[in-house]
């Protein structure tokens, strides 16, 4: 009886600790009632000065469209020219063009089957003025990107941003309802797309809310366009008078039609159940809180679609709407806006693929702390009225951050001015280097005024602009914002230089920080997230009832979420078959979903043999789970070291004697491979690779006249230049193996048994990589190369396949002015480049992946062939596709199996570069100890580079010390000094078979 009471106690004292909990989230808190000034763009863009003032480039379109040569032209009325794109006046004979018939279409049309090279046309008009430019098209089948193309306009770009001009593709989910699991949470659909032909006007809603204008004089003009990024079919282009948007005084005015409308009438669209999206990174969400439509119940439910995945300039979303009659309705929106502080997030929104009104550009959806019901409407709380027909209509809302690019240009233009003066400053003290600041006397008087008489006007200008896009900022969202507020504290930084003046060269990186922190925010103010849980369409009069949650809604679903949760189901291996096979996964849940469901789909359909796939946190539950007779009989996604580590101790299984063995290990790079064998067997297989490559700004590289190195005698040559300007080299000392790999040398002796440091290869290379940061000055820490990337002070440097991702999702800033190459080798007898590298990354994201199969499995053959199906190339082609389709490049699966790589939608360039980079892969045999050697390759590091130490010396005494461990781990393992681990060389690049 007392443990019956005790229990209760407990339970109402957890109950009293949640609803306290729950009172300090849910309680009110105060707002922010001032009033701000509100500047106008052209207050913001008066103060750019670097962009374009050169005039070696084109303008900004938001600079042209201001400036006195657009003025001159007025919007043409009533014009049109088509030209059809078979029509075509030139082409360049590396764009792959082919002509067919198109029933949709009734007409022939071209397939721009690359994206090299141009195409051109010639298209007449008759009126001088602004023209809009539509274009026919169709996306091919292609990635999972936008397609993209340059428009020049007689032989040039008329404005910066038509260098990259986005043609939408859209998708849908392939199937409703969703697949469940074996626990009832809903599994994330593939996305399907839809290749139908659009006559869209060109836009870019970072830019404008309308279309892009284009100033033609009459006359004959040339249109070419130029590849940039995914294949697509041309039908026509054509150029027309742009289309007036009436104010909404105007089209609430007209009289359409009789509004028969009827009166209590409204109807619900789910915003998850899309008619279609521009991009794949829009992505699904499961939301549980009260009034949640539908309410998951526990349950992983996709409920609502946006957040921090719908946040870029042009991504849409479109809904399929119907209404009962004629007439005139309101829209009301259930959304969250609450990702960025107090800042507003914007949407142009149109309806059957117009702008209804001036009104639903740059629509504002103001800040909130949870989902709420806001009805479309003006500042003062009236509800614009939509007109439509009986029927369905179609309703879209596209992120619009075109109020925002005034701000953006302002900071990248202050970026610019701030590097140009830390570069003076740096040229004035003879500071160059990244880490020569460490260099500089500090007891020396600096007279800067002497050497640069305008260094206080120029950083005063610059502290006056970064105050007043701060206040524009809070203009614009009518609160003071965290990123209006950081660029206060950058200004106050700038302010402190100022004071102290004759300092300056003492705290040169003041001006690094400074821009690092700006680059960060540019992010952040541009950051448009808006979640969606349903739209609702009804007549004015209408009162829905729908409910948002209150503080005692939320605490009542609290409280029954956390009763539910004593009883839910959690584990998927609770429903699993003990007859099946089961596998691990170390991996995340969508990888997983997509896993179980080909394999239900697949292999289970094909072999008959039933799978159960669960998902584990981390290596540590199969090394617990094997200890303790618990294992799978198939771990997935397991580290690269992880099969041979637990071969070692006998609870791995060699792969090598399976029937089919040679045909599955030929689908993979052998220098790869190299990190799965121990003791002439192999224990297991890749599923994902990372390159390292070279990755540089091609904007800095031009502005320098340098080109990338080849060779690191090359990099020799060009870092002084680099250096000169402020810039330098990014190489990771964790990257060793690179110098030792191409100079030919081996970790381990060919037995396995000894360390090969000290031989003459190794000390050439050990010397060599010390050197570039002792003489050469290379830095020796960069916590995150790509804020230094970004901002052009580190043009340069060696990463990994994670920076592929990272500046493709996360920099759009510098999109079109990087590129990827094969990293810099040494120059062969015979005329070639080793570009030797391991395959191993220090990036948990990137890090190769692993499948092996546990010794102790009893379902030996059904595991072998589910490792046959899951290695081979059709099955990862599918995989890596569908995977990506979830969310865009931000998923994509680097599969290790070569033929299925070359299926994955790299831009051919980059394929390339990632395939050169491939014939020198040559990983480093897993041994004994092997964990010591990156430790004591690192101490021998530290005692050259920063204790002065000679490099034999150094590596002498690591070696020693590696040595040691390696006895004592062979020891371990009952492994004497008359065996042999039987290390095979490799020295020669892999040949790929496949095309």
């Amino acid at each position: 009886m007392r443990r019956k009471k005790r229990r209760i106690i407990i339970t109402v004292s957890a109950v009293a600790l949640l609803c306290i909990g729950l009172w300090f989230v849910l309680r009110p808190t105060g707002s922010d009632d001032r009033t701000y000034s509100v500047l106008s763009a052209e207050e913001i863009i008066a103060d750019i000065r670097s962009v374009a003032s050169t005039g070696k480039t084109p303008p900004s379109y938001v600079q042209w469209i201001r400036s006195k040569e657009y003025a001159a032209f007025k919007p043409v009325v009533d014009v049109k020219a088509t030209v059809m794109a078979t029509d075509y006046s030139a082409i360049s004979s590396d764009a792959q063009v082919e002509r067919r018939r198109d029933n949709v279409k009734g007409s022939d049309v071209i397939d721009w089957n690359n994206t090299k090279g141009w195409i051109e046309w010639q298209v007449e008009v008759t009126q001088d003025g602004l023209y809009e430019l539509l274009v026919d098209y169709a996306p091919l089948k292609g990635g999972f990107s936008s397609v993209v193309r340059g428009i020049q306009i007689d032989g040039a770009y008329p404005f910066i941003d038509a260098e990259r001009i986005a043609f939408k593709r859209l998708w849908k989910d392939s199937k409703y309802p969703y697949d469940r699991n074996s626990i009832g949470n809903e599994i994330r659909p593939i996305q399907e797309e839809l290749l139908h032909w659009r006559a869209d006007p060109v836009t870019n809603f970072s830019l404008s809310s309308v279309p892009l204008r284009w100033a033609l004089t009459s006359g004959k003009h040339t249109i070419r366009l130029i590849g940039k990024n995914e294949p697509m079919s041309l039908h026509s282009l054509t150029l027309a008078a742009p289309e007036e948007i009436p104010a909404y005084s105007e089209y609430s005015s007209r009289q359409l039609a009789n509004d028969t409308a009827k009166k209590n009438w409204y109807d619900i669209v789910e915003a998850e159940r899309f008619a279609y999206k521009s991009s794949v990174n829009i992505q699904l969400q499961s939301v549980a809180e009260p009034y949640i439509s539908p309410d998951p119940k526990g349950k992983i439910v996709y409920n609502a679609i946006g957040g921090t995945n719908w946040t870029k300039p042009g991504e849409s979303i479109g809904w399929e709407l119907s209404v009962p009659e004629d007439g005139y309705y309101a829209i009301d929106v259930k959304y969250y806006q609450g990702y960025n502080g107090k800042s507003s997030a914007y949407r142009t929104i149109l309806i059957d693929g117009k702008i209804p009104f001036k009104e639903m550009q740059s629509y504002r959806f103001a800040p909130n702390k949870a989902l709420q019901i806001t009805t479309l409407s003006d500042g003062e709380s009236k509800p614009y009225l939509f007109y439509f027909t009986k029927g369905k209509h179609l309703i879209e809302m596209t992120v619009d951050t075109s109020l925002i690019r005034p701000v953006t240009m302002s900071l990248l233009d202050i970026n610019e001015r701030l590097t140009v003066i830390e570069k003076d400053i740096r040229a004035i003290t003879g500071n160059y280097g990244y880490d020569s600041v460490q260099n500089v006397d500090k007891a020396r008087t600096w007279d800067m005024r002497k050497y640069d008489p305008d260094i206080e006007t120029k950083l005063q200008s610059l502290v006056d602009d970064l105050l007043r896009t701060s206040d524009y900022l809070n203009g614009l969202n009518q609160a003071e914002t965290d990123s209006a507020t950081a660029l206060v504290i950058n200004a106050d930084r700038l302010q402190q230089l100022l004071k102290h003046i004759n300092d300056i060269p003492n705290r040169v990186t003041q001006f690094a920080t400074i821009r690092t922190s700006i680059n960060s925010w540019i992010q952040t103010i541009e950051a448009q997230a808006i979640e969606l849980d349903y739209l609702v369409v009804r007549t004015p009069e209408t009162e829905t009832g729908l409910k948002v949650p209150g503080s005692w809604s939320k605490l009542r679903y609290s409280t029954a979420s956390f009763f539910r949760s004593f009883f839910q189901k959690y584990d998927t291996s609770e429903a699993d078959d003990g007859n099946a096979l089961t596998v691990w996964v170390q991996r995340g849940k969508d990888y997983v979903d997509l896993l179980d469901l080909m394999a239900q789909q697949e292999f289970t359909l094909k072999t008959g043999i039933k799978v159960n796939i669960n998902l584990i946190p981390n290596t540590n539950v199969l090394l617990l789970g094997n200890v303790a007779g618990d294992q799978p009989d198939i771990a997935l996604g397991v580290p690269l070291e992880t099969p041979v580590d637990f071969a070692m101790r006998g609870s791995a299984e060699d792969l090598s004697t399976y029937p089919g063995f040679e045909d599955v290990f030929k689908q993979f790079n052998p220098g790869l491979m190299r990190s799965y064998m121990y003791n002439d067997k192999v224990y297991g297989l890749p599923e994902t690779q990372n390159y390292y490559m070279l990755f540089y700004r091609t904007d800095v590289f031009e502005e320098l006249k340098i080109q990338p190195p080849d060779t690191w005698d090359d990099l020799s040559k060009i870092l002084p230049t680099l250096q000169e300007n402020g810039l330098t080299f990014n190489f990771s000392k964790k990257n060793f193996h690179i110098p030792f790999l191409q100079h030919g040398s081996d970790f381990y002796q060919s037995s396995g048994m000894e360390p090969n440091l000290t031989s003459g290869e190794g000390l050439a290379a050990f010397k060599q990589w010390t050197d570039w940061y002792s003489k050469y000055n290379l830095p020796k820490d960069i916590p995150s190369f790509i804020h230094h990337f970004r901002n052009g002070d580190i043009p340069i440097g060696i990463a990994d396949f994670e920076l592929y991702i990272q500046l493709t999702v996360a920099a759009p800033e510098i999109e079109g002015k990087w590129k990827m190459i094969p990293i810099p080798g040494i120059k062969q007898a015979d005329g070639t480049v080793a570009r030797w590298s391991h395959n191993e990354s220090f990036a948990k994201l990137q890090e190769p992946s692993s499948i092996m199969m546990l010794k102790k499995s009893d379902r030996k053959d059904d595991a072998w062939k589910f490792i046959q199906w899951w290695t081979s190339a059709e099955v990862q082609s599918r995989y890596a596709s569908d995977m990506e389709s979830f969310a865009g490049i931000a998923y994509r699966w680097n599969t290790a199996n070569l033929a299925a790589m070359q299926t994955i939608p790299w831009p051919d360039e980059d394929l390339a570069a990632i395939n050169e980079q491939d014939r020198w892969v040559k990983n480093i045999p897993f041994v004994p100890g092997y964990y010591y050697l990156s430790r004591e390759i690192e101490f021998a590091w530290n005692n050259v580079v920063v204790g002065h130490m000679p490099a034999r010396e150094a590596l002498e005494k690591s070696e020693m010390s590696l040595s040691r461990e390696m006895m004592r781990k062979q020891e371990e393992f009952g492994i004497t000094s008359e065996d042999q681990l039987h290390i095979t060389p490799y020295d020669k690049p892999y040949e790929r078979s496949t095309p």
